[in-house]
């Protein structure tokens, strides 16, 4: 049988994953069977995700960024009795000029997206807080139509990043205090 260079790179590639130690992160073994397909899942965590209430936020980037976690957090719709409260302040847009042209006019912005973001408990206690920053860039056409179009399309991508940060951050947190809670000895 002939085997190629890619054949045998490939499953030394799979051999390597598998003993690497993968875990999903948003469900827990029931069982400490060695594979994952042949045990039930707990799904906690994703339980723990969909009773956060994400806080309504004032700006355009702010309602893009809330639509977003609010798809990743609790896609059956917002929890009617929250355990968590998550709250996005402190939103700051910067940009900065590149590619200058010889009359000193800029061909591309780079834009930066800084947020912050605290989760509380029902007792007001904080339980994680943070920031989470987006970088992306769009090029100044002469076009006025194009260039904000381009804008509009930096948001949106803004939002998104943004968004995918917090939910796996949450997702990271609520997987630390499943873990906690199945092994006594990590207090």
């Amino acid at each position: 049988m002939f085997y190629s260079k890619k054949n045998i790179a490939l499953a030394a590639l799979i051999a390597l994953i598998a003993g690497c130690g993968f875990e999903p992160l948003y469900v827990e073994k029931k069982t400490s069977g060695e594979w994952y397909y042949d045990n039930e899942f707990d799904t906690g965590i994703i339980e723990e995700m969909a009773s956060v209430k994400v806080e309504l936020i004032q700006d355009r980037i702010g309602q893009l960024i809330r639509n977003d976690l609010l798809d990743k957090l609790s896609p059956k719709g917002q929890p009617a009795h929250p355990k968590y409260y998550l709250k996005i302040t402190g939103i700051k847009k910067r940009e900065i000029d590149q590619a200058l042209r010889n009359d000193i006019t800029a061909t591309r912005k780079k834009v930066i997206y800084t947020v912050t973001y605290v989760l509380k408990n029902n007792e007001h206690k904080n339980l994680i807080s943070g920031n989470s920053v987006a970088y992306l860039g769009y090029d100044i056409l002469r076009d006025p139509y194009s260039t904000t179009f381009a804008q509009k399309k930096i948001e949106k991508n803004a939002a998104k990043i943004i968004a995918n940060d917090i939910s796996l951050r949450l997702g990271a947190y609520f997987h630390s205090l499943q873990t906690k809670r199945g092994n006594p000895d990590e207090y």
